[in-house]
């Protein structure tokens, strides 16, 4: 149910966490369509979202040479100073934020913010000057309560920021189980636009007093094991904190000694591991093409519309095919790969269409979903006259939770905090923020408080406990099984999932939507108790044929993914296992000390062999055999 493809539409790969997730846009430069209905434009930049994570084999640290100068960053490049154990480093922070979309400035702004347990914070992207390509849509009580937590913080997110609101949002679902094909499904709860760069700039607080500080450049690591990171040197731990080489587009290099790393470059990060001893299936994705459009009105018989959408609506679904011809491969392709147009009316005569597939495994094609798009538009007789932006969305969906004791905390759509139903993410990521924030800097300043000191490991871990405790993964094992079964579902199926899921109590489908602790409704889904109750009232309300599916489908996946979902439904199986710290030594002898060592014979001038004891599993089969 992403219902709102464009609230979350945000690139995976990219180092915008909401961005997350992960989304291409391609604003356009405007583009009068011809008389042969060329919907082709041409392209003024493409923006990928990507952190630019830069393979190159760069060496160790650099001894206590110089750095290049930095002039493109907020900071420069000035002599390397020498901290404990002789690491060398240009600049020092409590916290390195990696990225900087939505979740990235989001947990910045907070952990910045003022007060006594305020932190120093560097944000690292080489694309921080990039526009945020994605449009947001949210529900207007999820949004107030955002605004009220960053109050809280001292941070205002102003009126500035919504672009526009709607009352109503309106669903189509007609031509499956008697529904008449015209029929208009109304939900009384407000949706907005998001304003994007206006949220840009209120969670932008660079070299503010109570602010964060910019590096123009990405991290050059990938994580090989718990800990450890290629190419050597370029990433270590040890009990005062990390350090960690930058680089910038131009090839400067910068080190940055941090007591903390947080990751928020998108679900495909390098850095956040995913956990491979818990079953989980690989991720879903969200895919959709999108337009920002002006139509010609003139031959409209009705100017409150635009063809069938209410210009003072949001229409959230419209998963109607009576635009293919009957019998015709198009329609077999939309009826097994369902897709639904997404609509928000602007001013005058301009609208942002979006044609979404929810999810899907493997992913439906762009050019598939941008066909169906004009097709349908063409069929509802909605003129396109020019297209201002192309936006193409690319959003994964599911998937394994980050693995436990790791130092670098991934927050956004690096920790999974995408719902796995429905590609919500960036009210999500901006309300979890706050416990994110809260947590580290309580924890980092433990020793400002006569404690002896401070625990990074354990900082780590609750920063995470944070974000999935025992009760939120329980509740997203139950999300995890509905983004599941929507993948099974033909276009009839999700028709009759949807109708059903709106009749429910606004609280109990508001609920679901959200999915996320301090979210307005979430509490109808906080417990085993709420999720069955819930469980139980949906299935009443689908069609027979939805209804047995589901309950196959219950049966069959409680069997192969045991025991996630009877867990989530259940008070009889034990939790999962949390993210708290724990020392593991039998697992992962000692981590420091080895990273020691790498760095160590990273700088030797006499050696450069690397005992078998310090590689990862893939470093050893390549290490060469003794004779």
């Amino acid at each position: 149910m992403k219902i709102a493809p464009s609230t979350i539409v945000a690139v995976a790969t990219a180092s915008f966490a909401i961005t997350s997730s992960s989304a291409f846009i391609i604003p356009q430069q405007k583009t009068v369509i011809n008389q042969n209905k060329a919907y082709t434009t041409t392209s003024r930049h493409v923006s990928s979202e990507s952190s630019s994570i830069s393979t190159s084999p760069l060496g160790a640290l650099n001894g206590g040479k110089r750095r290049k100068q930095y002039p493109t960053t907020s900071l420069s490049a000035t002599v390397l100073s020498e901290g404990k154990g002789g690491v060398t480093y240009n600049e020092k922070c409590d916290v390195l934020i990696l990225g900087s979309g939505p979740a990235a400035r989001a947990i910045a702004s907070l952990l910045s913010a003022p007060g006594s347990d305020k932190l120093d914070v560097i944000m690292a992207d080489s694309n921080f000057d990039k526009e945020w390509p994605p449009n947001y849509g949210v529900w207007e009580d999820e949004w107030q309560s955002i605004v009220d937590l960053y109050k809280s913080f001292g941070r205002a997110i102003g009126e500035e920021c919504i672009d526009r609101r709607w009352g109503v949002t309106d669903c189509f679902f007609g031509g499956s189980f008697d529904i008449p094909v015209d029929n208009r499904f109304r939900l009384d709860r407000p949706y907005y636009r998001i304003e994007k760069n206006k949220l840009r700039d209120a969670v932008t607080h660079v070299d503010e007093e109570d602010g964060y500080r910019l590096i123009r450049a990405n991290h050059v690591s990938r994580a090989t094991s718990i800990n450890l990171y290629s190419p050597s040197g370029t990433l270590t731990h040890d009990e005062d904190g990390s350090t960690i080489l930058l680089q910038a587009k131009d090839g400067t290099e910068t080190t940055v000694r941090s007591k903390l790393i947080v990751d928020c470059t998108g679900h495909e990060t390098k850095l956040v591991l995913k956990d491979d001893r818990v079953k989980s299936d690989p991720p879903g994705f969200q895919i959709a093409y999108g337009a920002l459009v002006e139509v010609d009105e003139s031959d409209s018989p009705d100017l409150t519309k635009i063809g069938p959408y209410d210009k003072e609506a949001m229409t959230l679904f419209d998963y109607r095919t009576d635009h293919f011809p009957e019998d015709s491969a198009q329609l077999r392709n939309a009826e097994k790969a369902p897709t639904f147009m997404y609509a928000m009316p602007l001013k005058n005569n301009k609208i942002f269409f979006e044609e979404t597939s929810l999810v899907a495994r493997p992913a439906v094609s762009f050019q598939e979903c941008k066909d169906r798009c004009f097709t349908r538009l063409e069929h509802l007789g909605i003129k396109v006259t020019s297209i201002e932006e192309e936006e193409f969305c690319y959003i994964p969906m599911g998937g394994p939770l980050p693995a436990k004791d790791q130092r670098i905390v991934g927050f956004g759509g690096a920790a999974a905090m995408v719902h796995p139903s429905t590609g919500y993410h960036l009210c999500r990521a901006m309300m979890g923020a706050g416990d994110v924030a809260k947590t580290i800097r309580s924890g980092l300043n433990d020793n400002a408080k006569g404690k002896k000191g401070v625990n990074l490991d354990k900082v780590a871990g609750d920063a995470y406990h944070a974000i999935w405790s025992p009760a939120n993964i329980r509740q997203r094992d139950f999300a995890v099984f509905g983004g599941e079964f929507l993948m099974k579902q033909n276009v009839e199926g999700l028709r009759g999932f949807f109708d059903g899921f709106f009749r429910l109590p606004l609280e109990m489908w508001a609920g679901f939507l959200a999915g996320w602790p301090g979210l307005p409704n979430n509490k109808s889904h906080e417990t085993w108790s709420a999720r069955i109750g819930f469980g139980l009232l949906f299935v009443s309300k689908l069609p027979l044929q939805v209804a047995v599916d589901m309950f196959t489908s219950i049966v069959a996946y409680s069997v192969t993914n045991f025991p996630s979902l009877p867990r989530s439904v259940t008070p009889f199986l034990p939790d999962p296992e949390d993210y708290i710290h724990v020392e593991r030594p039998e697992l992962m002898g000692d981590v420091a000390a080895k990273s020691e060592a790498m760095r160590m014979i990273a700088e030797s001038k006499v050696t450069k062999d690397v005992p078998v004891a310090f590689l990862n599993e893939e470093e050893e089969e390549k290490a060469p055999v003794e004779a």
